[in-house]
């Protein structure tokens, strides 16, 4: 039985407008309103978009237990599954028994030996990226590292140069991210066959990845798969159907190197912002005797890891995860019903005061061995967690430190402009107009 007396009481929360709720005022700044929802009104906090009800929550344990102890209640449901409507039923959006099975089959892709071996595949395309750039020349950084990672990933799942169709992926993906942005603001959802500007845009993006995924399937179809290991040739001889195929090579495209992409081109920016952090970072890889990072470096890279956590923290490529129970639950005492939306924000907790002191600062030096052991569970879940955690959460992070490292053994970054970043969050979170910086060589 629940311990909750008033099934109808609501958990705290701003003041919305009629029909649209909280929708427009949290539109207008989703980050700050979350934020400033937290703040103000506490660990469960109630907002409605557009008649929707929507569960804020904003303890760890709160999400430990909606990700882990209680996961098998908890669906990715409705409103995640709107917004990622494109992916199809790939591993992201797939739920039950057809989930498991997919995870099963995808798991041996990422295990850590088969992720060791592309370490100097990962170095390779890093340094082939840096044959481009020019001493004291301006780079846009964040449109670097989401070529960059687009061409690791397809390399490293699927056995194909991804290089001729890496600028038309880039420019699909953009138009993809900007409806996924507008859809996730807007009060009212805008059918996806009504003829406006957007639509047709967005129909023609998702038409271009289509054709890219088309030309993998096809290219691994067609080549000597005997023995292959890549993901394609292993759905291949599983007998996955062309359209479940379709859906788990696109979902693995977007979003195997779209959160890597983010969260080096955040660190590049946080560097050129604290140039001692960079110089510490910097005298750590020349330590390497000259060579690219290897696997047997990885240990020794303490102070690279230190500053990617910390750049995942202030900036977590996903700021947000979605969930909707099956049944009726309780959390923090609160009565959530069957199908409401519970929304747990990275974004909010890794600022937190009560778990990261001046947490919005810039320290990597907090992330101790000691300080990781006291900080509670799921207060720092850029991976998400539980038995949904992201699947290529070691790949990520392997792939970030050797790219990371293989540039700033070659190259200075330096800050052009002074100005705040500005943050577009829409699925990911993305910078507005890409980061720029000044390059040099060492």
């Amino acid at each position: 039985m629940s311990l909750v007396e008033n099934r109808d009481a609501r958990p705290p929360g701003p003041t919305g407008l009629p029909v649209v709720g909280n929708s427009l005022q949290f539109g207008r700044d989703p980050l700050s309103y979350m934020t400033h929802a937290a703040r103000a009104y506490g660990d469960v906090v109630y907002l409605e978009f557009a008649g929707m009800p929507f569960y804020q929550l904003n303890h760890p344990d709160l999400v430990k237990y909606v990700l882990v102890e209680n996961n098998q209640n908890y669906r990715k449901g409705d409103l995640f599954q709107y917004e990622l409507r494109l992916l199809g039923q790939g591993l992201l959006n797939s739920e039950g028994a057809a989930w498991r099975e997919q995870r099963h089959r995808l798991e041996p892709a990422f295990h850590p030996q088969r992720i060791a071996a592309f370490a100097e595949m990962m170095t390779g395309y890093t340094e082939r990226l840096l044959e481009e750039w020019a001493d004291e020349e301006v780079r846009d950084v964040h449109e670097d590292m989401m070529r960059l990672t687009l061409e690791i990933v397809a390399d490293a799942l699927f056995s194909v140069d991804i290089r001729r169709e890496s600028t038309e992926i880039g420019e699909a993906l953009e138009t993809v991210m900007e409806q996924f942005r507008r859809s996730s603001r807007l009060p009212l959802e805008v059918p996806d066959w009504l003829p406006t500007r957007t639509n047709l845009e967005f129909h023609r993006a998702a038409k271009a990845l289509d054709a890219v995924v088309a030309n993998i399937i096809r290219e691994r179809k067609a080549g000597t798969r005997e023995g292959a290991d890549d993901v394609v040739s292993r759905l291949l001889d599983a007998g996955v159907p062309e359209e479940n195929l379709r859906d788990e090579v696109l979902t693995l495209v977007l979003a195997g190197h779209e959160t890597t992409a983010l969260a080096l081109s955040y660190t590049f920016d946080l560097l050129t912002r604290h140039p001692p952090v960079l110089a510490e970072v910097q005298a750590e890889l020349d330590s390497l005797a000259g060579h690219p990072p290897t696997m047997a470096d990885v240990k020794a890279m303490t102070r690279t890891d230190q500053v990617l956590k910390e750049s995942m923290r202030l900036y977590p490529p996903v700021y947000g995860l979605l969930r909707e129970p099956f049944t009726d639950d309780e959390i923090g005492g609160y009565h959530i019903p069957a199908g409401a939306t519970v929304g747990m924000h990275q974004w909010v907790i890794h600022r937190d005061p009560r778990f990261f002191s001046d947490p919005r600062s810039f320290r990597p030096d907090r992330w101790t061995p000691a300080f990781e052991r006291e900080l509670p569970a799921f207060a720092y879940f850029p991976f998400g967690g539980g038995p949904r955690r992201c699947i290529g959460d070691r790949f990520a992070m392997l792939e970030a430190k050797f790219v990371l490292g293989t540039i700033l053994q070659q190259f200075d970054v330096e800050a052009v402009s002074t100005k705040p970043l500005e943050l577009d969050p829409a699925i990911t979170l993305r910078p507005k107009g890409g980061i720029r910086v000044r390059v040099t060589r060492r």
